[in-house]
């Protein structure tokens, strides 16, 4: 079973990790990955780029609206996601708290749909 991790920081939090200190947890951060993506367990990692570089679109009544940033009502924002392979929510959970990053934001974990199951499903 498939699972995202998507990985949720405050800016103000990480902005005010020393930069030795945060090159040293995303060193281990991605130490942890890669051991994990070996075991089959990790299926892919990306980090985002600022959210002060993101634009959201939204559609009402056939009108677009595009602004910039995630404009989210919390100072946490995306920032990344984590695709898990685990027999359970409560593995991916575990997986999932090997990465420091909800020291400083939130990970939600979250079972991804078999986009195949979809395509059946709407028969395309």
């Amino acid at each position: 079973m498939k699972f995202i991790a998507l990985v949720y920081t405050d800016s103000t939090l990480l902005d005010a990790v020393p930069p030795q200190e945060f090159n040293a947890t995303m060193r281990e951060c991605l130490s942890k990955a890669d051991a994990m993506k070996q075991k089959g367990q990790v299926l892919d990692f990306q980090q985002l780029e600022s959210a002060a570089t993101a634009r959201s679109m939204r559609v009402r009544d056939g009108k677009r609206t595009v602004v910039d940033g995630p404009f989210a009502e919390t100072k946490e924002v995306l920032g990344g996601f984590n695709i898990i392979e685990a027999d359970s929510i409560d593995e991916a959970m575990r997986l999932a708290s090997a990465f420091p990053w909800a020291e400083v934001g939130c990970i939600e974990v979250r079972p991804l749909k078999d986009i195949a199951d979809v395509r059946r499903q709407v028969a395309v």
